[in-house]
């Protein structure tokens, strides 16, 4: 699936986010960020020791990554020049402000992308795999915020959201059908 909105192109598509060709990929990180399982792992050993050792810099100065927020580094050994690595909520229920914190680590992923001149980027379902948000909540904050962002900020020039498996894909896919039907 591949659209435009406001001169950027979105494209919803099943892959691995370690190959992806973008400027930057976005990491699902955890706040130490010293790598782990699913996504980050996989960024970090696709990626190799320069991540880790950049990682390791950021905690020195600021001591991790606060949920919600986003640090960036550059992409090692992968074809992307930076990961931008947010920490997304781990899954309580609901009740305690998971979803406003979702929405900050894609929103603050994408201003800290514009603030470095990053033209493309890709996603993962941030907090869905191990901190088990939901996905169809999930899919609806991470496409809201995005095309909030698009709206106001007109750029970057493409986002993709990289979803693992076909279920993700096709949720995601309706996600995005479904909000651009309400918003013509």
């Amino acid at each position: 699936m591949e659209f435009t909105i406001n001169g950027t192109c979105i494209v919803v598509l099943q892959g691995d986010i370690t190959k992806q060709d973008t400027e930057a990929i976005v990491n699902a990180a955890n706040s130490s960020l010293l790598g782990g399982g699913g996504v980050d792992g996989a960024i970090h050993r696709t990626g190799g020791p320069q991540i880790l050792a950049e990682c390791k810099q950021i905690r020195a100065k600021q001591g991790g990554c606060p949920t919600g927020e986003a640090v960036i580094t550059s992409g090692g050994n992968l074809a992307a020049k930076y990961v931008i690595h947010t920490v997304g909520p781990v899954w309580r229920g609901g009740s305690n402000d998971e979803a406003r914190l979702l929405r900050n680590a894609y929103w603050n992923s994408l201003n800290l992308a514009n603030e470095k001149g990053i033209r493309s980027i890709a996603f993962p379902s941030i907090s869905t795999g191990a901190y088990r948000f939901p996905i169809v909540e999930a899919a609806q904050i991470a496409v809201k915020t995005v095309l909030d962002f698009v709206v106001e900020k007109r750029i970057p020039e493409e986002i993709r959201f990289v979803l693992f498996n076909d279920r993700d894909l096709r949720i995601y896919q309706k996600t995005w059908e479904q909000n651009l039907r309400s918003n013509i």
